[in-house]
């Protein structure tokens, strides 16, 4: 009891410490695993056993004879389903000619090169070098994600390493399960008839249980059959029962068939897809807290000086530095990235969770079954994920800074709600060469800025952690100006740490355009000196348009901003100044020089009047 206790609390510990820290989950998880494991047992008992131990002789220890086994296979099978669902096909589609060569040309140099070094350097057979690199090829958000999240970066490589590691997670798990089961059929003995036909056999019935329970599913959620309450377990139920019924027809076909079922939910008309997928996270998470802390204990001391050679430094440096670069640029040839920009995707490929479970899983089945050099294929697995992600964890930022593609200045605006006063203005902002991001939980506001050619998220700033979008690393700027004062205040409160690095604005409330005493402190972070919501909607209301006026002297500039003050059916907005934009409250703040600028102002064009000399 203490045990399962223990590795629940130090697995949620880990979740916390890289949470806090801001690193990849999987490096916690693996390091405690090793002490409370090998380490424990070699250095730190006096008896030489494990302070935890999933297997003891066999049939002894927390998951004694086959129950480790089952139990990572189930684990194993609901984090491929939960990858399987964020596969998109528009996402392929949309994402670009590059991060689709990436995770198709670059998948494939990294599948052949990492098997043919295997082989060479560890003299591994064809079968199990070809398994090594189908799993190593795998990347993932959950630890590109920490690594990126506090490196200010031009959008376009956060997005490609974003959307290579979302998409090459379910195909690289995919790959390796079907070298896996190819290799299994016939107890690795060869490419002989009976292994084609039982690998035909997986094929058929992964692919066929797969699609048929997600199209099943998918249809008893949609028409309601199932409660909402039942939701999530009943979805979970299915998971296992299609996986168990797989393997009873097809021996190790269960894991094609949940990572197809889950790429056919994730693509199909499901009205509780978000749900279903909070869920599957949140759980995915628990267990893979659980699992790994289980598999690095059940690592053994003798596994650990397997890689106690020259070869294993040889097979990491290949993969790195050589494999890693070649895929990238062979990728993005032709491409609009420049050749520090590839450079930098070269150097970020840490790889992630799935990889290590499916290691584990798989190195242990194919010892079982007596398969020659099994008993490499885990610790060399964990030796290349331990090593990406402490290697590009500890240099990516220092990295970023050499090759120069670390943003020295965070401009771009993050504006909260897309309303159509905030389109105008976002239109107005991009037009002038600022990057702006608009996000809004309207689904109609949204739609309406993508076709005007805004770049826009449909979020909901209460039940999405925006902080984890590596997208948003080059804000600077977050302005509030939804209809909402409690979400402007929610926005301003949450995010300015994050987002606001050159400053957090809101629009004012009702209440404070009321108040005569306001602070300029206060004034000071709001949007626009004196405007709430309805001030900006009337004015757009009756003349959404943008006006500049060119102000030569202090005085003009007193004269016109009193003037604008004043008109209710105008909003004063930036200041543009040598070329460079603020906005109002801001350009107020600096306390710059008011002569030889800018006024820009929305609504009712207001006559320039100059002041008596």
């Amino acid at each position: 009891m203490i045990e399962l206790a223990g590795i629940i609390i130090l697995g949620i510990l880990s979740q916390w410490v890289a949470w806090k820290f801001k690193i990849p989950a999987i490096l916690p998880l693996i390091l405690i695993g090793l002490l409370v494991g090998p380490i424990a047992a070699e250095f730190l008992s006096s008896d030489g056993t494990k302070w935890i131990e999933p297997i003891w002789n066999g049939e002894k220890g927390l998951f004694p004879g086959e129950s480790l086994y089952y139990f990572v296979s189930l684990a194993i099978s609901i984090i491929l389903f939960e990858g399987g669902l964020t596969l998109k096909r528009s996402e392929i589609k949309n994402v670009g000619p590059v991060i689709t060569k990436l995770i198709t040309l670059g998948s494939a140099i990294t599948f052949f090169g990492a098997g043919i070094v295997a082989h060479y350097v560890f003299n591994l057979g064809w079968e199990l070098s070809f398994l090594f690199s189908g799993l190593i090829i795998v990347t993932g958000p959950t630890v590109i994600t920490p690594i990126l999240r506090n490196i200010p970066l031009k959008k376009d490589i956060s997005t490609v390493l974003k959307w290579e590691g979302i998409l090459i997670d379910p195909i690289g798990a995919l790959v390796a399960v079907l070298v896996f089961e190819f290799i299994s059929v016939d107890g690795g003995s060869g490419f002989t008839k009976t292994a084609l036909m039982e690998f035909g056999k997986i094929l058929l019935f992964g692919t066929t249980f797969g699609f048929t329970f997600a199209h099943a599913l998918a249809f008893s959620i949609n028409k309601k059959m199932i409660p909402h309450y039942l939701l999530n377990v009943v979805s979970l139920s299915a998971v296992l029962l299609v996986f168990v019924l797989s393997e009873l027809f097809a021996h190790e076909s269960g894991l094609l068939a949940v990572v197809v079922m889950g790429m056919v939910l994730g693509n199909g008309k499901l009205a509780n897809l978000k749900e279903l997928l909070y869920f599957k996270e949140s759980l995915s998470i628990l267990l893979i807290s659980i699992l790994f802390i289980l598999l690095s204990a059940n690592i053994n001391i003798e596994d650990l000086l397997l890689l106690y050679t020259w070869k294993t430094a040889t097979l990491f440096a290949i993969v790195v530095f050589v494999i890693r670069p070649l895929a990238v640029f062979t990728s993005t040839r032709k491409s609009k990235l420049k050749f520090n920009e590839k450079l930098f995707i070269s150097w970020v490929g840490p790889r992630g969770i799935v990889a290590a479970g499916i290691a584990s899983l798989f190195g242990s089945k194919l010892i079982k079954q007596g398969v020659e050099g099994a008993e490499y294929i885990t610790p060399l697995v964990f030796m290349i994920v331990l090593g990406t992600v402490l290697f590009n964890a500890t240099t990516a930022r220092l990295f970023a800074k050499m090759v120069g593609v670390f943003l020295k200045s965070s401009d771009a605006i993050l504006i909260v709600g897309a309303s159509s006063p905030a389109r105008l203005i976002a239109k107005y902002l991009t037009d002038n060469e600022k990057r702006v991001i608009l996000i809004d939980s309207n689904k109609n506001f949204i739609q309406k800025s993508l076709k005007a050619g805004l770049e826009a998220f449909e979020i909901d700033i209460y039940n999405q952690d925006l902080t984890d979008n590596i997208e948003l690393n080059d804000v600077g700027y977050l302005i509030a100006m939804t209809g909402s004062e409690a979400v402007n205040k929610f926005a301003v409160d949450s995010f300015s740490e994050n987002f606001g690095e050159k400053g957090a604005y809101r629009l004012a409330t009702s209440e404070e355009i009321l108040r005569k005493n306001i602070s300029i402190d206060e004034q000071r972070g709001f949007f626009t000196p004196k405007d709430d919501y309805i001030n900006l909607s009337e004015a757009f209301r009756d003349n959404p348009k943008i006006y500049e006026v060119e102000i030569e002297t202090e005085a003009d500039y007193n004269t016109m901003t009193t003037k604008l003050f004043n008109e209710l059916k105008s909003v004063l907005l930036f200041v543009k100044k040598d070329d460079k934009l603020y906005l109002m409250s801001e350009f107020e703040k600096e306390q710059l020089a008011k002569d030889n600028c800018t006024l820009i102002y929305l609504g009712k064009n207001v006559e320039v009047i100059k002041p008596n000399k």
